[in-house]
């Protein structure tokens, strides 16, 4: 905790008052909060969000490999595979022996491997094979959306086009 006295001096034409501001400011974990006092009085406080410093984790050997390598080992080798529920507990569990907090981090790997699980588990039962018509829905949603009226190169319009056209040569 810091403390910091502010003297302020008043002028009047007929009175000179002094008069003393307390500005104290208390640091907790997560915030930091500024308090001011005149005489005891309470004018203003607020409170301000910090990161919470982490404590730094232990530098690998060079000559070793870190869980971060072999999670992005696992997605190179693996990169075509949907997340499934136990690919989510597993970055989990990496993630809490990698960073040696068992606090998940909003928008973290781990947080984000669970949620594309519980997204493809729903996928999965809503998919289909793609259509021309599909198609035709698709590219129609991404035109519309698009301020240049095109389609992006390699976009989600261009891949479910070219998918409808390998289901129709299928079944013919």
């Amino acid at each position: 905790m810091s403390s910091l006295v502010l003297s302020v001096t008043v002028m009047s034409p007929t009175l000179r008052v002094t008069k003393v501001s307390h500005v104290t400011e208390t640091d907790i974990p997560g915030r930091r909060i500024v308090t001011e006092s005149v005489a005891g009085q309470v004018l203003g406080q607020y409170v301000e969000a910090t990161p919470i410093v982490q404590p730094t984790a232990q530098v690998a050997n060079q000559n070793t490999i870190t869980i971060g390598q072999a999670l992005e080992a696992t997605a190179q080798t693996e990169g075509n595979k949907a997340v499934d529920q136990s690919d989510a507990a597993a970055i989990q569990a990496a993630e809490v022996r990698a960073t040696g907090s068992n606090v998940i981090t909003p928008g973290g790997l781990a947080a984000t491997a669970q949620s594309a699980a519980a997204y493809n588990a729903g996928v999965e039962r809503a998919d289909k094979a793609a259509t021309r018509q599909d198609a035709e829905a698709v590219v129609g949603a991404e035109l519309r959306n698009n301020l240049r009226l095109a389609t992006h190169p390699g976009g989600v319009a261009v891949s479910v086009t070219a998918a409808a056209r390998l289901n129709e040569n299928v079944s013919l």
